[in-house]
């Protein structure tokens, strides 16, 4: 059992910014602060405008000059799976600096997301040699080839709820692609992307090909939107950043933007499911990462004929979900990633509960005198569905639970909202399911189960979700240019 406090006393990170091979200090620099308990992790240099542009032109540089485009898929995919392999040798190392940064427990940043970043980069790396360019069918006096080229110049900006996972979504299928990348991570998490980056050096990633640039996204991040030499951005975060960026790309090059954003996950629950599994798969759904995920689970739409029971154990499982210490092993639930945010949980939840609404559990930040950034699992029955808590993405371990009578009643229920990411439906009727999966408005459906899958499927979204998919094979459609050539052979 890994003792995470004591490794904190030997705990070093990167502090610069990392462009063309070498850690430099920015313009700038800003201290993170730790949500388990207040303290200053230390400072990292923040990068202005000009930073970023010297970021950008050495990835259009190790671009052009074949560095790294050049090299076979094979060569590439040597690369990604050395830096899969020294992820894992740095596995404890990586995940502490999750925990610190971000509040995440440090056993689940060890077992589950640092799975994930491994898998991620293998994954990736395996599959860029197996993707084939097409020879369509066309006139016997006539060749055409549809070839697939890397795009260029990737800015990739990664949200701090999923600091390492979300880097390597972006990071795995631009790079094997061929492209070079500007990494952004959040300001609030830049640590574990600074660790990421100097073991992909490690591995033999060319000097320019990955730079990192930290800072505030009203500086950095709109540097990198805007700026006239990047070919594509790809971006996970809130739908109102996505929306700057859309802008930055208009007023800019129009590069190609890609959008992961927010979410209102509904579990929608029939009277004939598998109630104790669907409230505690619920539950987990919404509490898991102190409900900071965009695909999280913030509604419960129930059978009014079940709702009683249903709510009941989802309350049992919220008692055994309180926060604590990230760094103590057994701990269920950690910090959320600032004060600020805590804050703004908070709020949301009192203005909620002004239109409607019955805390059943939680609804005020706990653990104060510990210095951290601790808000407990919240339930808030009889939400009504045109109401701030089933419309707007809180981003925290609060549940919105909200009755329903016909099927009918539950499709609109589920549908209605201005986000489509991901959603549930639990039944053990198989038309149903079909029927109402269908009917669902979402990019990810899950039935009888919850934030199921692996990487041989895309995740992503429709309406103010955004577009574009990550994982899978159609998150290397991304980073590629298609061209087409048409040769006469008359």
């Amino acid at each position: 059992m890994t003792d995470w406090r004591s490794l904190t006393t030997s705990f070093r990170f990167p502090t610069g910014l990392l462009i063309d091979g070498t850690w430099f200090e920015g313009s700038d620099s800003f201290e993170v602060i730790s949500p388990i308990d207040g303290a200053v992790l230390g400072r990292v240099s923040s990068a202005d405008v000009a930073d970023v542009d010297r970021a950008v032109r050495a990835a259009r540089r190790a671009f052009e000059d074949g560095r790294w485009s050049g090299k076979t898929p094979a060569e590439r995919k040597e690369v990604l799976l050395r830096w899969a392999q020294l992820c894992e040798e740095h596995r404890e190392r990586l995940a502490l600096a999750h925990a610190l940064e971000m509040g995440k427990p440090a056993r689940e940043a060890h077992g589950v997301d640092m799975r994930a970043v491994i898998r991620t980069l293998q994954w990736f790396g395996e599959a860029v040699d197996k993707i084939v360019d097409e020879l369509p069918h066309v006139s016997p006096d006539a060749l055409a080839m549809v070839q697939r080229e890397p795009a260029g110049v990737v800015g990739a900006v990664v949200p701090w709820n999923f600091p390492l996972t979300m880097a390597a979504w972006k990071l795995a299928p631009a790079l094997a692609s061929g492209c070079t990348v500007v990494l952004k991570p959040a300001e609030q998490s830049p640590i574990s992307a600074l660790l990421l980056a100097e073991l992909g050096m490690e591995a033999g990633l060319p000097d320019g090909v990955l730079n990192v640039v930290n800072g505030p996204g009203h500086v950095t991040g709109q540097a990198l939107g805007r700026h006239p030499d990047v070919d594509v951005l790809t971006f996970t975060g809130s739908t109102e950043v996505g929306r700057r960026f859309m802008e930055y790309s208009a007023s800019s090059n129009l590069k190609r933007v890609w959008l992961e954003l927010g979410g209102k996950g509904a579990n929608v629950v029939f009277p004939d499911a598998d109630l104790d599994k669907a409230a505690r798969t619920a539950a987990w759904s919404i509490f898991y990462n102190a409900g900071q995920m965009c695909s999280a689970g913030s509604r419960l739409l129930v059978h009014e004929s079940v709702h009683d029971d249903v709510v009941r154990t989802v309350l049992d499982v919220a008692a055994t979900m309180q926060p604590g210490d990230p760094l103590d092993h057994d701990v269920p639930m950690g910090s959320v990633v600032t004060h600020e945010h805590r804050d703004r949980i908070h709020s949301m939840v009192v203005e909620g509960l002004r239109a409607s609404g019955e805390t059943l559990t939680g609804g005020s930040p706990v653990l104060v005198d510990s210095g951290g950034a601790y808000y407990p699992p919240t339930v808030i029955d009889s939400v009504a569905s045109d109401t701030l808590l089933a419309q707007q993405e809180v981003f925290g371990p609060v549940l919105a639970v909200t009755s329903f009578r016909t099927e009918e009643e539950a499709l609109a229920l589920a549908n209605g909202t201005p986000y489509g990411l991901a959603s549930a439906v639990w039944t053990n009727d198989l038309n149903r399911a079909h029927r109402f999966s269908r009917a669902l408005k979402f990019g990810v459906v899950w039935v009888n189960c919850y934030e199921e899958g692996d990487l041989t499927v895309p995740f992503g979204g429709v309406k103010l979700s955004g577009f574009g998919r990550d994982k899978s094979l159609h998150a290397l459609d991304k980073f590629y240019d298609l061209k087409t050539t048409w040769i006469d052979l008359t």
